[in-house]
């Protein structure tokens, strides 16, 4: 009887493909199928719609799941796969596990309360209800799935594949996946590199990685940057710079943070800072329930990512974690001299959102954005210098010091992106290019090509599949691609900018006349046209 011949293994990128959210990669094989990472799309309406759709697989194909991290991004949607019949084993490291427990259910409470509040609209606009994505049940259901795993052991989570987690320097817990996979030729070897840090922060150094694969799988939200070089100590010079012009400006000084990682290294500095003596000890609110639990995990791992093994920098007399919905509406109060730190970090969604409302008008008031912002999220709205927004339904004038500090991204550069893939070598078949946006990826792809590669290097393009052929990759476009390309705006900013230009127009004009005949043109082109009438009979 002659024996089949071996599957060629296949990857298909189902998020994070012409864009940094939603990271979802399908590896299909002799033995089945495995998924690396299971995000939630972030940014535009247009972009997120794609997290209330049916997943483009069974979510039953998958025998396992392995995250790369923690973040929402790369691992939001995984309540809903398994809520959707997934029943196989989660491979993390502990310390992305550890910060699931947490983020996972307060990522299923933020669904069912963004929620409660759109059905409440509907309901008073006559419109139908919607569903959560998932809820926070749902998100404490897949808890029990989760397998830790430790760093450089290798792991055997399905017949025909193994896999090895090597530190990415990125979050607590972050891992590049190294996946060594059977099919036709013998094993491949593929590294999946997740989001990789730049090093030299506070609780990590340089990521890591094997070298002599056959594939390499590589973010590049960063890939067109290039920045200066930066230590722990320039970081924190910058950062007492931003927050004492913020307190000599006499306001309060809003942060908008990511709860995990950037918050803690926040804290640490600005404990760092004024500890000795180069800022004023101020009080500084942690208006995040997600982020003061989060805080607690760093607590407990502080021994191993300690590096500087500074006395803990989470407990001092000025750090106030608020966790309660009645004390943050009390932080309206504050006239200035104080710093509010609060989710999220791309001002999408949660706390944040009210802060803005109350301190974006006001003239001595700083927002330091300290993270990247996706496209269409409110940060990068306000980070482009916009004069007025709209939040929950009303409009906001923005009077506020607008003020960013790269210095924290989690980031690497292209610099260290470049570093990494060479320390990588030899890599034998190819490179493919995930997680950014369409310039950075292709800038990162035009740094490869000057160096002089000799594998090909792709930019896959959502729900896109290529067959990992020995010595090369036969690319297969989606049949019914979900999106056709990723905005950067789609109509729902467009229409939030009109009306808001709109407003501003009328409040402006010289007259109720001119304010009249603007809104008669408005009207006119709202008008259904009448068809064109028939031309008359040729005699």
């Amino acid at each position: 009887m002659q024996r089949p011949v071996p599957m060629i293994p296949t990857v298909t990128f189902h998020g994070a493909a012409g864009t940094v959210t939603g990271s979802c990669t399908l590896i299909r094989h002799d033995g089945g199928a495995l998924l690396i990472d299971c995000g939630l799309f972030q940014g535009p309406k247009t972009v997120k719609e794609l997290n209330y759709r049916d997943f483009p697989f069974d979510p039953r194909e998958p025998a396992t799941l392995v995250l790369t991290h923690a973040h929402i991004d790369h691992s939001g949607l995984v309540p809903k796969l398994c809520r959707q019949g997934f029943k196989g084993r989660i491979h993390c490291t502990g310390g992305t596990r550890d910060l699931l427990t947490f983020m996972l259910p307060d990522s299923g409470f933020i669904q069912e309360s963004e929620v409660q509040h759109l059905n409440h609209r509907n309901r008073q606009r006559g419109r139908a209800e919607v569903q959560p994505i998932y809820t926070r049940k749902d998100a404490e259901a897949c808890l029990d799935q989760l397998e830790p795993g430790e760093y450089g052991v290798w792991i055997d989570v399905m017949p025909g594949v193994r896999i090895r987690f090597w530190d990415a320097g990125h979050l607590l817990g972050s891992a590049s996946v190294e996946v060594k996979v059977a099919g036709d030729g013998g094993e491949q070897t593929l590294l999946f590199s997740g989001d990789l840090g730049p090093g030299d922060k506070p609780f990590h150094g340089l990521p890591e990685g094997p070298s002599g694969v056959d594939w390499v799988f590589c973010e590049s939200t960063y890939g067109g940057t290039l920045r200066p070089p930066m230590d722990n100590e320039e970081r924190r010079r910058q950062l007492g710079e931003e927050v004492a012009a913020a307190l000599k400006a006499g306001g309060v000084l809003l942060i908008p943070v990511f709860a995990v990682e950037r918050t803690q290294e926040l804290l640490y500095d600005l404990a760092r800072l004024m500890d000795d003596g180069a800022l004023p000890r101020t009080d500084i609110f942690l208006d995040s329930p997600l982020a003061v639990n989060v805080t607690e995990v760093f607590r407990q791992h502080l021994p191993d990512i300690n590096h500087a093994a500074v006395a803990d920098p989470f407990d001092r007399p000025y750090f106030h974690p608020i966790t309660a919905v009645e004390n943050s509406k009390r932080l309206n109060r504050l006239g200035g001299g104080a710093i509010i730190m609060a989710a999220s970090g791309m001002c999408d969604a949660g706390r944040i959102r009210h802060h803005l409302k109350n301190h974006l008008w006001q003239r001595n008031a700083t927002v330091l954005f300290v993270g990247y912002q996706a496209p269409g999220t409110l940060g990068r709205i306000l980070t482009q210098g916009t004069s007025h927004v709209r939040i929950h339904g009303e409009e906001v004038e923005v009077h506020a010091r607008i003020r960013t500090l790269d210095s924290y991204s989690g980031h690497a550069d292209q610099a260290a992106l470049l570093a990494w893939l060479a320390a990588r070598g030899p890599i034998r078949n190819g490179i493919a290019l995930m997680h950014g946006e369409t310039t950075p990826r292709q800038a990162l792809a035009d740094a490869l090509a000057t160096r002089g590669l000799s594998v090909p290097v792709h930019q896959p393009e959502l729900d896109e599949t290529i067959v990992l052929r020995p010595g090369h990759a036969e690319r297969k476009p989606a049949d019914q691609p979900r999106l056709a390309t990723v905005p950067e705006q789609d109509w729902h900013n467009i229409y939030a900018a009109t009306i808001l230009d709109l407003a501003e127009t009328l409040r402006h004009a010289d007259s109720d006349a001119q304010r009249l005949a603007l809104l008669d043109r408005i009207a006119a082109l709202l008008k259904p046209q009448a068809p064109n009438p028939a031309p008359p009979a040729t005699p």
